[in-house]
């Protein structure tokens, strides 16, 4: 923390919201500050953003928190956790988050050299942290190394900060805010000097930053607008960066957005192949031995004359015991073949007749003879059996859907995706035997097919198996899982059994990636109503519980024997026109329809409840205190009937629900015809539709 200042928007000791104790400053810029405070009620240590007065009266800045404040729902230890955005007594604008704790990545590049493989931990991490924030439509705008914190110093915990709102923390770095431009000039992306951003303007920035990270300095991108604007539109001098580093810098921060990742989601992927097949990161070198992609044409033309000269002279044997060439030393001796992205077959070869067999090999697989320039002839071979051996190993792999082969000196790792865990074991078993007889280290990473798996095949997978409504996906992909994306599935069931199944489902799609459920059981009455709710937003609508003996709030929904549950529904207060129906539909077959009532008819939003801070509050069910008072209104306490899961449904229309008023309580059969009809002679008068699961306890 920093020394404070009489200026300070809050001081130390200062409890914001009867919640956040200030302890002191982080940070200051020029359209606020950032103080490290704890949460008196959980003893949590927080960070609080707050606005400086001048700005906390000004909407597009309190937009732009408000934008930041969508974060909340993201669930992502590379993205900072949001709690709530709210506003102090003195009137000051201030978002409330996770704490931190660790250098940005800006302090440490200035203190220290980056090896590439930390970078593209880094560039890895912050590719989930984009992709989550890309999924919920959220483009940061302002991504740069001081946005990225190492939490704990370390790199694989790299964490994106400040969505949103713009500031000025770092000497020299330039943020605007404004209705064309956010973010700073040295780490935006070309379009964005034209007010354009998109998820690829994400990408772009992460390029810089990785870049500004490996030199050790903010890129100079100019001293006036023109020739910021000119500078822009030129590729980032990469020079001398070593790959795969280079490479994926270049395409991320490539000025055109169409030349860039499409998504992060497959920068991602992106990311996973360079530390998988880039483990020791070397650095480019000007006329190597390396030939690229699509069989790897691009070499020195003179190069390839001389070879392919001296090559064909030898093989016809005029050559044998006088001109025979002397070839160069390979250190260490390598092959790489791979279908992933393309056919790629380059590297080493003792002599031209295993130059071609190898290349027979993989050309039988790819549908295409590679040239005989992708394989350089060099001495340095490990054992005489190891180009028979890697020929052997190409044919094999010849089964497997993705899959990439290196070899380093007698170090092979083989990677790709079987098509069931018979053939896996059977490849594995005989691929590990052939390297074992030519003594050869074998490193296998064979994973079930597919490689890449769409979050509809999921969902299509689990419709024939969900018995309580649809089952939901969390956080899924903008289009594909990769091979070690964790799928998680939420929703409900009607018994207990049904997650086996449901869980047989998700194994026959999912191959190798771990599975989450996240399942509760309901009971057979409150799945028939389920089946009939249609999938609408909430609109900002919820359900609150709380304790009628103790006024305090219930956050898990469970209640004791002799408990009272309290239930208020809770719209935002821009929310005025339109209707609301209640319903609790309890665990003996029964609805109870608890608002509109026979005591309490009015169920117009603009008549119900009151409104604080923002939040109009509905209440439905009420304490066992207020009822004495008042006996129209509703209330419980939980005993043996109770016993069970309840659901609360709240329904927002546009008109009535209902033409008629119904009965207190009813059969899960009459409200389930009645629901029905207004879906079927009302269409789109509902509008949105709010549930929480009451459960009673012994």
């Amino acid at each position: 923390m920093i020394q404070p200042l009489p200026t300070d928007i809050f001081h130390q000791g200062q409890v914001l919201n009867n919640t956040y104790e200030i302890e002191g400053v982080l940070g200051r810029g020029g359209t606020g500050e950032v103080y490290r405070a704890r949460n008196l009620v959980s003893g949590r240590i927080v960070a609080v953003k707050a606005l400086a007065r001048q700005f906390s009266g000004n909407e597009d800045y309190i937009e732009l928190m408000r934008r930041e404040e969508q974060m909340r729902d993201i669930a992502h230890d590379a993205v900072v956790r949001y709690t709530e955005c709210s506003r102090s007594d003195d009137g000051n604008v201030f978002l409330v988050m996770d704490f931190i704790d660790g250098p940005s990545l800006f302090d440490e590049l200035r203190r220290r050299r980056f090896d590439p493989r930390e970078l593209l931990i880094v560039g890895h991490r912050v590719a989930e942290g984009l992709a989550a924030a890309h999924r919920r439509g959220i483009v940061h705008r302002d991504l740069s190394p001081d946005n990225v914190v190492l939490r704990g110093g370390e790199p694989e915990r790299a964490t994106i900060i400040d969505f949103g709102i713009a500031k000025d923390t770092t000497p020299g770095a330039r943020t605007i805010v404004g209705n064309d431009f956010a973010g700073k000039y040295e780490y935006a992306a070309p379009e964005q000097l034209e007010g354009q951003a998109d998820a690829r303007s994400d990408l772009y920035a992460l390029g810089a930053s990785l870049l500004a990270a490996w030199r050790g300095e903010v890129p100079f991108v100019g001293t006036t607008p023109g020739e910021i604007v000119r500078r822009k539109r030129l590729p980032l001098d990469t020079e001398g960066l070593p790959q795969p580093l280079k490479g994926l810098i270049d395409k991320l921060s490539a000025p055109a957005p169409g030349s860039r990742p499409a998504s992060a989601t497959e920068a991602l992927a992106d990311f996973e192949n360079a530390l998988r097949l880039g483990r020791g990161a070397r650095p480019a070198k000007a006329g190597g031995q390396r030939t690229g992609r699509k069989w790897g044409l691009v070499a020195a033309g003179l190069l390839v004359i001389v070879l392919g000269a001296g090559g064909g002279l030898w093989r016809a044997g005029m050559l044998d015991g006088v001109l025979q060439p002397d070839l160069p030393e390979a250190v260490p001796y390598r092959l790489t073949a791979s279908v992933l992205g393309g056919p790629i077959l380059e590297g080493n070869a003792p002599d031209a007749e295993a130059s071609l067999a190898l290349r027979q090999a993989f050309g039988a697989i790819a549908g295409q003879m590679p040239p005989e320039v992708s394989l350089v002839l060099a001495r340095g071979v490990p054992s005489e059996a190891w180009p028979g051996t890697m020929a052997a190993m190409i044919e094999a792999a010849a089964g497997l859907e993705d899959w990439t082969l290196e070899a380093e000196g007698s170090a092979v790792h083989l990677s790709g995706f079987a098509p069931d865990t018979g053939s896996r074991d059977r490849l594995a078993a005989a691929l590990t035997e052939r390297a074992s007889e030519a003594g050869l280290s074998l490193d296998l990473d064979l994973r079930l097919a597919p490689r890449l798996l769409r979050p509809d095949q999921v969902i299509g997978a689990l419709a024939p198996v969900a018995t309580c409504g649809s089952m939901g996906l969390i956080e899924p992909p903008e289009d594909a899982y990769g091979p070690a994306d964790r799928i998680r599935v939420t929703g409900d069931v009607a018994a207990a059994g049904d997650e086996v199944r449901i869980r047989e489902a998700l194994d026959a799609v999912a191959g190798d990636r771990p599975v989450q459920l996240e399942a509760s059981v309901l009971n057979a009455d409150l799945c028939a109503i389920r089946a009939l709710l249609p999938t609408l937003p909430s609109a900002g609508m919820s359900i609150r519980f709380s304790d009628g003996a103790t006024g305090g709030v219930n956050l898990s929904g469970i209640y004791s024997a002799g408990a009272n549950p309290v239930v208020e529904v809770e719209l935002p207060a821009t929310v005025r026109d339109g209707w609301l129906w209640v319903i609790l539909v309890d665990n003996t077959g029964k609805v109870f329809n608890l608002l509109p009532n026979i005591s309490q008819t009015e169920h117009r939003i603009a008549e119900l409840g009151t409104v604080e801070n923002g939040i109009r509050r509905i209440p439905v069910l009420h304490s066992i205190d207020e009822f004495s008072h008042d006996n129209t209104k509703l209330a419980f306490r939980i005993s043996a009937q109770d016993f069970g899961k309840s659901e609360v449904i709240a329904f927002l229309s546009r008109e009535p629900l209902f033409s008629v008023r119904r009965p207190r309580d009813e059969s899960v059969a009459s409200f389930a015809e009645a629901l029905a009809g207004v879906e079927r002679n009302q269409p789109g008068n509902l509008t949105a539709l709010a549930a929480r699961v009451l459960e009673g306890r012994p």
